[in-house]
């Protein structure tokens, strides 16, 4: 289980690798063949990965929520008191639970279905969605998170990647107008 849990842990810096790859490779063509709309969609996801699972919930929350992840609480044998989800008042120092970074990460995996050109989307939807609930689910089961941090880490993907496409999406509309 611990490999599992290290190959889903690494899996959406993996997949933003190779998304980083494809945009310097899609910077490349230039002219007739550039890209822009698969441009757009990659610096979107890189962005919405950047933005989500790295500045806000690691970066931010998990480092200011003090909320003790289920295994310290006294509910569940530790030394610290439960601490509602959106507290602030815990006792945790550091790597807190509140919300999960790697549900973050799995639904920012999830939001790629989004981007993924047909006919590869029909082959990879299930496959991603599985993958993307089965890691909030084994961190939950594992003990490591509470069941409102982990869907609130997944939605909380989806929620970015929404803002930053359709951000996009007005930008790209007003250079249009404007020429």
């Amino acid at each position: 289980m611990r490999l599992l849990r290290e190959i889903f842990f690494q899996l959406p810096y993996v997949v933003a690798f190779v998304l980083l790859w494809m945009l310097l490779r899609c910077w490349r063509d230039h002219g007739s063949t550039f890209n822009a709309p698969r441009a757009r969609n990659l610096k979107v996801a890189l962005g919405s990965l950047l933005v989500g699972p790295v500045l806000i919930v690691n970066l931010w929350l998990k480092a200011f929520s003090g909320r003790p992840r289920p295994r310290q609480t006294d509910l569940f044998g530790g030394t610290l008191d439960f601490v509602h989800a959106g507290s602030f008042a815990g006792k945790c120092v550091s790597n807190c639970s509140f919300i999960s970074g790697e549900a973050a990460a799995a639904g920012w995996l999830f939001c790629l279905i989004l981007i993924i050109p047909q006919p590869f989307r029909s082959a990879a939807a299930l496959p991603i969605a599985a993958v993307s609930l089965l890691i909030p689910a084994l961190r939950v089961a594992f003990g490591a998170h509470y069941l409102s941090d982990a869907v609130l880490g997944w939605l909380s993907s989806p929620v970015i990647f929404a803002a930053l496409l359709a951000l996009s999406q007005t930008t790209h509309d007003k250079k249009i107008s404007e020429n």
